[in-house]
């Protein structure tokens, strides 16, 4: 079988395929594709694979975006980080899907799945999923309730600076320059904050859009991002990140 991966992460498009190898049905990677407008070009210009695996976030947008500019003619199968609000609308239309982190055991039932059901979505069905998660964008986290000592602490959104990854555990830097530990994971704060004003730009950072002060040019094709209120904070986008990473700031 062939198959291609559109995901804009590139780490996560990297662990999905090393499970997919350790699946003997799946065996050529045609096309790992970060956006829409690179994944409509690739899917009108080359014969579709015998699966397509889509994450439904990318950084320009849903991915249902695609079915409108293209006729897909495979079996989707949707990757999306745990979310109750996202699994019932994939149930409702009996589409296959896949809970990040992803599982060998969970590919295969998905694969299992779309060989059954063979899943093709209507204009209507494609029209009520995207309203169902444009509604679901309404719902991101406005504040934060953590342990910080021996007291709780309410932490609004709009208070914090930047998150960010150090030795294992999970920050907050906020914008009075202080720091408080989260209990959440880099991957589960993605869906929480609303990408409206936040960019996870690499594996150790989430940032604000406010938080951005210039970036500048770095070896290797990357770029560094240098923060107003931190100056010091290794900020590295890689040349693979960098277009998503561009397109988020000028909305």
């Amino acid at each position: 079988m062939k198959y291609i991966i559109i995901e804009d992460e590139q780490h996560n498009a990297a662990l999905l395929k090393s499970i997919i190898d350790k699946y003997e049905d799946i065996t050529i990677l045609l096309a790992i594709l970060p956006t829409i407008q690179e994944s409509i070009a690739w899917l009108n210009e080359n014969t579709h694979p015998d699966v397509i695996f889509m994450d439904v976030r990318l950084a320009d947008g849903l991915s249902f975006e695609i079915f409108k500019h293209v006729t897909i003619q495979s079996p989707v199968i949707f990757t999306t980080a745990y979310d109750e609000y996202a699994l019932q609308a994939f149930k409702v239309y009996g589409a296959a899907y896949l809970l990040k982190p992803i599982v060998k055991e969970e590919l295969a039932e998905a694969l299992e799945k779309v060989k059954r059901i063979k899943p093709k979505f209507s204009d209507d069905d494609l029209g009520l999923l995207v309203n169902m998660f444009q509604t679901q964008q309404k719902k991101y986290k406005s504040r934060f309730l953590l342990h910080y000592r021996e007291i709780y602490k309410v932490i609004p959104v709009e208070d914090i600076d930047y998150v960010f990854l150090e030795h294992k555990t999970v920050y907050f830097r906020l914008r009075d320059d202080s720091s408080i530990t989260v209990p959440y994971n880099l991957e589960e704060l993605e869906e929480q904050l609303d990408p409206q004003f936040f960019f996870r730009v690499n594996r150790q950072y989430i940032l604000h859009i406010n938080s951005i002060e210039s970036m500048h040019k770095y070896f290797n094709e990357k770029t560094k991002v240098i923060l107003k209120r931190d100056r010091n904070a290794e900020v590295i986008v890689s040349r693979i990140r960098m277009p998503q990473f561009k397109l988020w700031l000028d909305r």
